[in-house]
């Protein structure tokens, strides 16, 4: 018998999930989480609880947090560690994700789309950190590498095309999961939150005079899966550099609700706090950088800098405001001149979606270079941490937050990723050049084939069975499901070992 209640109508959660939990007392049955799961996400309902072993699968999202009206089910609340730690042994470092800034004011009965960032930092210091740094610098950092990856791909063709975005740790744990033969496709480069944590413990240590045994890296996303992500045991470059054995690269994640949350507990007025500036180094990030919580932003700033690494000349104007990969449709694609080289690019959130577009891709049906991939509704400003639409705005709501970001790229005089002058510096200093031996150590990581946590049975959505013309027959002994056209008489069971005799189609 399952330890999963009721899950014809909600989605199973393990207590160990790192990422979201559940309030078993709040919940009130509605099935919003596990509509949300199988329709937008794609994960429920593709499992069989029997074949896992009772775990469920989760690619830890929190996209049913982001949709339980009764907040049933939560964030794993790490803020009231954060808060513990005002020690003066303990160096205490926040890293700011794009799009916290424009969503934390909705906590406060700001407006939709308000950019909050001075107000942002202030709080962070008023909660005692000891340096706020910003994201952005990583995402820059990111740019360099992930954009230099794929002007290899498409110059050298070493690494099979598309080259797939790797920023969203949910939409590589689904890759990992149910398509483990598109990881060669996915690039190799660390998510900005993968990047800052081991940057801070090395190069920013040093330049500081900082012991990175003390320093505490907290993140402040609008992602819950960042919780997971930082856990992961490749997550430890820092320590292996430095060899300190049991560090990691990142400590803590707290989520835009999660930040809210203190300030509220504290007390503290958010509106009436004065702008304050990140602290010096690790604080500058583009615009390239400020658009990565949008979807397609991650494209726009990584053509932005490939046009440049390709042609050693400024990308054009038009590459500033690359129309086609933006907006809310869940499936973009676009054309991009690169001098006289049309590099073909897709955009795409929902990982529902992406396994269309993946299945298109494996058939021949599409083609490209480059696909950007986010999990959630409109890329990371819909976050599985970002404050709740308890209004139900929708893509309302979205569009604003979108637009905010927007409309900062947009005033700043920097805007490019490899013209940060810090990104120069550290790349003069610490790193070298993109892809080099110790960026390779630091700043890329690999990826592993979970599909065994699938249990041997795989239920395809339906609209893919069909797509594909494919049938499933369940093993009426284990419960496997062979999926093809036909069941092969001769076929064996390769978990249970009975013939074909012994299977059903699954109607």
């Amino acid at each position: 018998m399952s330890k999963h209640q009721f899950t014809d109508i909600r989605v199973a959660i393990e207590p160990d999930n790192p990422a979201v939990q559940r309030l078993e007392f709040k919940c009130i049955k509605c099935g919003s989480c596990k509509a949300v799961c199988t329709d937008y996400i794609g994960v429920c309902g593709t499992y069989d609880l029997k074949a896992t072993g009772d775990v469920p699968i989760c690619i830890n999202c929190g996209q049913c947090a982001n949709v339980c009206p009764a907040d049933s089910i939560t964030e794993k609340v790490e803020a009231y560690e954060v808060a513990a730690m005002r020690d003066p042994e303990k160096i205490v470092i926040f890293s700011t994700s794009p799009s916290v800034r424009i969503a934390l004011g909705e906590e406060f009965a700001m407006a939709d789309g308000s950019f909050v960032e001075g107000k942002m930092v202030a709080l962070l210091k008023k909660l005692g950190a000891d340096y706020v740094l910003d994201t952005n610098f990583a995402a820059d950092l990111t740019i360099m590498e992930e954009a230099s990856e794929l002007v290899e791909r498409i110059t050298k063709g070493e690494k099979p095309l598309p080259q797939f975005t790797s920023c969203c740790p949910a939409w590589v744990k689904f890759a990992e999961t149910y398509y483990p033969e598109m990881l060669p496709h996915i690039s190799s480069a660390k998510s900005p939150i993968g990047m800052q944590g081991p940057t801070i413990k090395t190069y920013f240590a040093k330049k500081m005079g900082l012991d990175p045994r003390k320093i505490v890296n907290v993140a402040v996303t609008p992602c819950t899966a960042k919780k997971y992500e930082i856990r992961r045991d490749e997550m430890n470059a820092a320590a292996r550099h430095l060899g300190i054995n049991g560090m990691r690269d990142m400590d803590y994640v707290i989520t835009t609700r999660e930040l809210a949350m203190l300030a509220k507990d504290e007390n503290i007025d958010f509106t009436a706090l004065e702008d304050k500036a990140y602290d010096d180094f690790m604080g500058l990030g583009s615009g390239a950088g400020v658009i990565f919580g949008n979807t397609g932003g991650v494209m726009e700033a990584a053509v932005r800098s490939a046009y440049t690494f390709v042609t050693k000349k400024t990308a054009p104007a038009a590459l500033y405001d690359l129309k086609p990969v933006r907006g809310l449709e869940g499936i973009k694609e676009a054309s991009v001149d690169i001098d006289g080289l049309k590099v073909k690019v897709a955009i795409v959130y929902g990982t529902a979606n992406v396994r269309k577009l993946i299945e298109k891709i494996k058939s021949g049906e599409k083609s490209y270079h480059f696909v950007e991939v986010m999990t959630c509704p409109g890329g990371c400003i819909g976050g599985g941490g970002q404050p709740k639409d308890r209004e139900y705005k929708g893509d309302a709501l979205r569009a604003k937050r979108i637009e905010g970001l927007y409309k900062r790229d947009d005033s700043m005089q920097l805007r490019l990723s490899h013209e940060n002058p810090e990104i120069i510096k550290l790349y003069e200093e610490f790193y070298g050049e993109p892809l080099s031996e110790l960026a390779e150590q630091m700043l890329h990581t690999v990826y592993f084939d979970r599909s065994a946590d699938l249990g041997g049975v795989y239920i395809a959505p339906t609209e893919i069975q069909s797509a594909a013309g494919l049938k499933q027959f369940r093993c009426k002994v284990c419960g496997y499901i062979y999926e093809g056209a036909i069941l092969p008489e001769d076929y064996t069971c390769p978990t249970c070992g009975v013939g074909a005799e012994m299977f059903e189609e699954v109607r």
